[in-house]
């Protein structure tokens, strides 16, 4: 019996625990369940209400492509409508980086680096710039080859997120012409798009020239078109379109015959040309050599590209925006300040010599003799050294500073890249700059454009122009828009008509009877100028020409340099015989024929 009770009592001892054992268990199993739930609730909250509109973001950027449609730039024009910068169908190649793997986009690179010419890690570098999950397409190569096209289409179906898309492309014309006006265009830089966050990646801006300066009007504003797409990649439908608008033209002040005769007159010898309306300040043409193509920067510059251009002579370089010694076409400046500073009149005269003799060192007349006495008049056409010498002395180099920027020289500048302005420094700045003293010899080489004193092309061009013009300081310019505007009126140097009709009366003389007589030959109106031959250390003497035409009732203004060219009358004196024949039309002669008669020899 007693091994029955406690056989039995084992027995609901056992129930006992076992019924524990799952009392237990369910209450676990029950409290693990609700909290699962209660954590997926929680996170389905977190996504639905919480996080909801930033999901619902991430699941269109999933199933939607952004196709970004560029704009077309707009056209520069010179002043008569032809077209110098404009746009021509090219073809560019995307990437769509979501569409593959880092992993992966590293062996694409290197498959596209030898069909597009360009390191892979520079396409690498790109897509890292943009972002792998960017649903923004990234323009990697911009106006593929017809052979890269055909090898690139040849691959395509082997490279997902790679497509090649029509755009436009700058284009200039006519190569080389105008390039340090017109500039070039490159995609905007990471600075550029920290500064307009509106731009797109890929963006194509001005960087130098007419382009940067008019980029807002000629940039345009770039288009696109969503695209939805399946798990895959396929196009499935157009969900929203916006056109591009292309960018406004431009019109310049640039005649295009005269800027083709300025380039072809200077034939890539290094110097500059300027040619300016007597009026306005419109600059109808401006040339320097050597030049470059822009064309070369609407696509990528390959290093030999670079390589080659840096091996030139600074091809980059606006000559007709840097200083030169002006020579003898400064003593135009040194006649105002002698007789405007009450020195002198426009009917004095001075004794000339072989040479000055000032402290002890003797400045010498060109030519070795004197020319007896003589005025301002004959000062000019004969451009005697020792009678400037005397002027200038007189005056002192503050009134000739002083007048030299009344004429535009150290004032005068158009906004165009590595512009400087020209040079006329006083004893007071000599001394501050220097730290040293000024000289009587200082003020002599002054006078006749030596020395400290620089002048730029386009400076030279104003200077003339203001004696052309009746006294007005012109402001030169190139967009048309500028043109007769409050901002562009001339401006009065306030010289008196006397001074002003001695110096065009030995301009006048210097074409007539003087140095620039060639210029005299019956083709082209009677117009007057000054030569100069300034001399530079340890090299051949620049050649240097100012004038306007025609002489009784002036319309333009040149400016002429050319480096190592010798006398003025030897270099830059045909250059403005050219320029004043396309200006006033004058047609070349047609070849003899050998039917026609030779009527020199009747």
């Amino acid at each position: 019996m007693a091994t029955g009770f406690f056989s039995g009592a084992s027995s609901h001892r056992t129930h006992s625990i076992t019924a524990n054992q799952r009392s237990r268990r369910a209450i676990f199993l029950l409290t693990f369940t609700t909290t699962l739930l209660g954590v997926i609730a929680a996170r389905l909250t977190q996504l639905q209400l919480v996080q909801g509109a930033y999901n619902r973001e991430l699941a269109e950027q999933n199933r939607i492509s952004l196709v970004p449609l560029p704009s077309d730039r707009g056209i520069i024009f010179d002043r008569k409508g032809k077209a110098l910068a404009a746009s021509r169908l090219t073809r560019a190649v995307y990437l769509a980086p979501r569409e593959q793997t880092k992993e992966q986009w590293v062996k694409t690179a290197a498959m596209l680096s030898p069909i597009l010419d360009k390191p892979a890690s520079e396409i690498l570098r790109q897509l890292e710039v943009a972002g792998y999950r960017s649903a923004m397409p990234v323009r990697i190569s911009r106006d593929l080859s017809p052979a890269a096209f055909i090898a690139l289409n040849e691959k395509l179906h082997l490279l997902p997120g790679v497509e090649v898309q029509g755009e436009s492309s700058r284009a200039y014309p006519y190569g080389s012409l105008a390039a340090h006006i017109l500039g070039y265009v490159g995609e905007a830089t990471a600075e550029d798009l920290k500064a307009h966050p509106d731009y797109p990646m890929g963006m194509i801006v001005g960087q130098a020239g007419v382009e940067r300066i008019a980029n807002q009007e000629l940039k345009g504003v770039w288009g696109g078109q969503l695209i939805e797409v399946d798990a895959r990649g396929k196009q499935v439908q157009r969900l929203g379109y916006k056109p591009p608008q292309g960018g406004k033209p431009v019109t310049l002040t640039l005649d295009l015959a005269l800027q083709k005769t300025a380039e072809r007159a200077l034939a890539n010898r290094k110097g500059a040309v300027v040619v300016l309306d007597v009026k306005t300040g419109e600059v109808l043409a401006m040339a320097s050599a050597p030049t470059f193509d822009p064309n070369l920067f609407t696509r990528r510059v390959t290093h030999a590209e670079w390589q080659r251009l840096q091996a030139q002579d600074k091809p980059f370089l606006n000559r007709a925006l840097q200083g030169y010694a002006p020579g003898s076409t400064f003593k135009i400046v040194t006649s105002a300040a002698g007789i405007e500073s009450g020195q002198f009149t426009a009917s004095s005269t001075l004794m000339t010599f072989p040479a000055l003799n000032l402290g002890g060192h003797l400045f010498h007349e060109h030519g070795g003799s004197g020319y007896g006495v003589i005025g301002f008049r004959e000062a000019l056409i004969v451009s005697s050294n020792t009678f400037f010498y005397q002027v200038g002395l007189k005056a002192g180099p503050e009134q000739i500073a002083k007048w030299g920027k009344r004429l535009g020289i150290g004032t005068t500048k158009l906004g165009l890249d590595g512009e400087s302005y020209g040079s006329l420094p006083t004893p007071a700045e000599k001394e501050a700059l220097f730290n040293e003293p000024w000289y009587g010899g200082d003020t002599v080489s002054m006078s006749i454009g030596q020395g400290l004193v620089q002048v730029t092309p386009l400076e030279m061009a104003v200077m003339v122009a203001a004696i052309a013009n009746g006294g007005y300081r012109v402001k030169p310019h190139l967009l048309a828009s500028q043109t007769n505007t409050t901002a562009m009126k001339p401006e009065p140097t306030q010289m008196a008509p006397a001074t002003l009709a001695v110096i065009r009366e030995g301009l006048i003389g210097v074409v007539r009877e003087g140095t620039a007589r060639s210029l005299n030959d019956g083709r082209v109106p009677l117009s007057a100028g000054k030569t100069g031959t300034a001399e530079v250390p340890g090299q051949k003497d620049n050649s240097l020409y100012v004038g306007f035409a025609p002489a009784d009732k002036p319309q333009i203004a040149v400016a002429i340099v050319v480096e190592k060219g010798g006398y003025g009358a030897q270099s830059a004196v045909p250059i403005a015989h050219e320029l004043y024949k396309t200006y006033f039309g004058v047609k070349p002669p047609k070849p003899r024929t050998a039917t026609q008669p030779n009527r020199a020899g009747q």
